[in-house]
């Protein structure tokens, strides 16, 4: 098992915004979670990446505990996060931006690498490598986050809600590049408050709701399941 979450306590201050939560996530699969606003889904990504800290339970990768480390040590260890808003460098150029991806890395022919593949990914972003972040647009920065966080070559690929504010036109071709990116073998968390794109990507999912994992199964059950369906997919 790549990813292993187990009952996961998280806090800001008295308020408990995880529960409990456990899920798994194995190798060359796309796992989502899904639920509203609020539910806990962002507080699950920060606290993967070691930006907060939980009360209790254990984060587990590639068979070691994470959930104590810095993040920058669980970044070294293969974990990357596209955040929810892109968080990009707006005055930097695009170049410079994903370079930044690839901070940690020394290997220069690797780096190469994954620049080249970032580009076959995402063409448009070679034909604007020394225009700023910042004026691109809002679907371009969302693939500058995502080829941002592909340049430190992760193991686990963590997406937080990568279609958010984007037209019907870019959300899907955003979903066809996440696609893409599963298919050539990367392991992927993806949190969705677009339940049905984010079932459509994912082979299995978890959805949360006020802090707990209230269901779990593969995306062909939770798209059939009655409850899912009224509060999630408008059905």
């Amino acid at each position: 098992m790549l990813l292993e979450v187990k009952n996961l306590i998280v806090h800001y201050y008295k308020v408990a915004a995880l529960k409990g939560i456990s899920f798994n996530v194995e190798e060359g699969t796309v796992v989502t979670l899904i639920g509203a606003n609020g539910a806990g889904k962002t507080t699950t990504m920060r606290v993967i990446t070691g930006l907060k800290y939980p009360s209790s339970g254990e984060i587990w990768f590639k068979g070691h505990r994470i959930d104590r480390l810095s993040p920058d040590k669980i970044h070294a260890a293969g974990i990357s996060l596209v955040p929810e808003g892109r968080r990009l460098f707006p005055e930097m150029t695009v170049m410079e931006n994903l370079k930044m991806g690839a901070y940690l890395r020394k290997d220069t022919n690797g780096i190469q690498r994954s620049l080249e593949s970032v580009f076959e990914h995402f063409p448009c972003l070679k034909e604007r490598t020394r225009q700023a972040a910042g004026t691109l647009s809002g679907g371009e920065q969302q693939m500058l986050a995502m080829g941002r966080a592909l340049m430190s070559d992760p193991e686990l690929l963590l997406m937080d809600e990568p279609s958010m504010g984007l037209s019907p036109l870019m959300v899907a071709a955003v979903a066809k590049i996440i696609r893409d990116i599963a298919a050539a073998g990367r392991t992927i968390l993806l949190v969705e408050q677009n339940a049905r794109l984010a079932l459509a990507l994912a082979l299995k999912g978890y959805v949360l709701e006020t802090g707990k994992i209230i269901l779990s199964g593969s995306s062909r059950e939770l798209r059939e399941d009655e409850k899912i369906k009224k509060a999630y997919l408008g059905v």
